[in-house]
């Protein structure tokens, strides 16, 4: 299918829809880093900066994807919920599509969005493409299937054509097993700015990558490594993290990277997806479950085929790729957690109520008290310059 983009981010979505053989003709898409990218990776197609200002669609488009700003209904942003000033921006995709009826539409946004205001984005959401004639189906895609990361995603795929939006997001499911891990022989990811109220871990695995803060901060993940020591992932893995080639942020800003790359979509999920909407599978009626009636959240799944809305019994996986160890997937040395972020880390999680895997804090403090030999070692005796003091001065080496 040919391909209007809103919102594209760095084309992450883009680039597994190409895999699967679909066609890009256009994008749109405001942040400068961003755009950057974009002209890099895909140099024939015209980018839109505005959304506000793109008056329609091209008359050939048969897809419109859109991955609208998540940062008000993010539980890591305000909240706002989906009238808020950026996820707002969802309601271009209606003018968009009042003016021409693309056939089939696919969305994506952040997990918390089903349970924002009690389901009131999605219900706005679903409502809007009903009344516009569309069925939908919509469902939690975890990340983990396919790569070491750790990311819940809605995928929402509405169509007005022939096209079932069920035999598309629901023909596949795995169900992994629990997957065993131990500290001496996997890596752990986890979040080292938490450790108060929550903690953001993955056995053989990082937690969802990150935007960063709203000043370009990079925030990456922690991860512990078998061998004990605790390091940042290198942006390069970072980006292999969600399905990219290495470097494939490389014309962006360097201090842009992490929040472009934290911001995507999951390139082998889009991949998937667009296998499917090229080769719809089956969908058997036995997965439908009644509506709720009284609800404070959305289905984790659910359907509407035309009459009416059904909640779906599935896994948040489609499938479930073997892979190497998460420590034999970097390829990069990456940068080891500095004493204050180590020792910052540790005082939060001490001081809360959490509970952790048996010996995990051990090993953090362990690597909390390699760091500060690390940095006494790196001081060194300088003789004084002047007679007037024999006592050595410390100075710190580069």
């Amino acid at each position: 299918m040919r391909i209007a983009a809103l919102f594209a981010g760095i084309g992450g979505m883009e680039k597994g829809l190409h895999e699967a053989g679909h066609e890009t003709m256009l994008t749109c898409e405001i942040w400068d880093p961003a755009v950057a990218v974009l002209g890099a990776q895909f140099p024939l197609v015209t980018n839109y900066p505005d959304v506000s200002s793109l008056k329609s669609l091209p008359a050939k488009t048969e897809l419109l994807t859109a991955g609208f700003p998540c940062q008000d209904l993010s539980q890591a942003g305000m909240t706002a919920g989906i009238g808020g000033r950026r996820s707002g921006l969802v309601d271009h995709v209606f003018r968009l599509l009042d003016q021409r009826k693309v056939p089939v539409v696919v969305l994506e946004n952040v997990s918390f969005m089903l349970s924002l205001d009690q389901g009131a984005a999605m219900d706005r959401l679903t409502t809007a493409f009903e009344e516009r004639g569309y069925r939908w189906a919509y469902r939690i895609v975890n990340s983990l299937g396919f790569l070491p990361q750790r990311r819940e995603r809605v995928f929402f795929v509405a169509s007005r054509c022939d096209l079932d939006p069920a035999t598309v997001l629901f023909a596949d499911e795995a169900r992994p097993a629990p997957i065993k891990t131990s500290l001496d022989t996997h890596a752990h990811g986890f979040y080292w700015t938490e450790g108060t109220r929550g903690l953001g871990w993955a056995p053989n695995a990082v937690p969802t990558l990150k935007n960063g803060s709203t000043v370009g901060i990079p925030s990456p993940p922690a991860i512990l490594l078998p061998d004990g020591r605790v390091i940042k992932p290198d942006i390069r893995d970072a980006e292999r993290l969600q399905g990219f080639p290495t470097d494939w942020t490389a014309s962006a800003p360097e201090r842009s990277r992490w929040s472009l790359v934290g911001n995507s979509v999951s390139v082998p999920v889009a991949a998937w997806l667009g296998k499917r909407l090229k080769k719809p599978g089956a969908y058997s009626r036995d997965r439908d479950r009644p509506w709720p009636t009284k609800q404070r959240s959305f289905p984790r799944a659910a359907r509407y085929d035309g009459h009416a809305r059904h909640a779906v019994e599935i896994s948040d996986f489609p499938v479930f790729r073997k892979r190497e160890p998460l420590h034999e997937f970097l390829r990069h040395p990456g940068t080891p957690l500095s004493v204050r972020g180590t020792a910052g880390f540790l005082s939060r999680a001490q001081a809360s109520s959490l509970r952790f895997v048996p010996g995990f804090l051990d090993a953090v403090h362990a690597h909390l008290e390699h760091m500060r030999a690390v940095e006494v070692s790196t001081v060194r005796l300088v003789q004084p310059k002047t007679r007037k003091s024999k006592a050595p001065a410390l100075v710190a080496a580069e």
